[in-house]
């Protein structure tokens, strides 16, 4: 699995919770797609935001920024991402 499939689980147990407590009408999933384009330097830049990459060690983080802006330039100095957005929502009954 990818992408939002791989919290499409968590989803489902947080509507089930929302049914359970009766306080909400019926969950709903929404999801909504869209690309950007980075250029290798944009891409640099976001990079060690991600997770825990902004915590490794100065050289290995190094390392790993001159890996990845070779692998940009190879493709032409710029990529397109794809992104989706996973969005759970239920309005709340007039019961809660």
């Amino acid at each position: 699995m990818t992408g939002p499939d791989l919290y499409a689980p968590g989803c489902s147990k947080a509507a089930d919770g929302m049914r359970r407590t009766g306080g909400f009408g019926e969950p709903e999933e929404w999801r909504h797609g869209w690309d950007r384009t980075y250029t290798r330097d944009e891409w640099l830049d976001v990079v060690p935001t991600f997770g825990g990459v902004g915590r490794l060690p100065s050289a290995v983080l190094r390392e790993l920024l001159a890996g990845l802006g070779a692998a940009v330039d190879a493709l032409g100095g710029s990529f397109t991402m794809q992104y989706t957005a996973l969005v759970l929502t239920a309005a709340r009954s007039d019961a809660a």
